[in-house]
């Protein structure tokens, strides 16, 4: 099974709406009015960060990003 990145989706008063924003892909994030409007935004933004990062010859880094509530002790 193939590991994808974790999604944060919060809401933001100060932005009156929802972020998303994907940890291991540094400042890859999104807004949305609704959690899912935030999560189809940054899905996009993750696609697009990943082709920028291979046209420009970065590195593209391991999902590894896990809550704490789900790592084990």
């Amino acid at each position: 099974m193939m590991q994808d990145y974790h999604i944060n989706i919060f809401y933001s008063e100060e932005d009156e709406g929802y972020i998303a924003d994907i940890p291991d892909l540094k400042v890859c994030s999104a807004f949305g009015e609704t959690p899912d409007k935030a999560l189809a935004e940054v899905l996009i933004a993750k696609e697009g960060w990943i082709e920028t990062a291979r046209s420009n010859g970065k590195p593209i880094p391991l999902p590894e990003y896990r809550p704490v509530i789900y790592r084990v002790a």
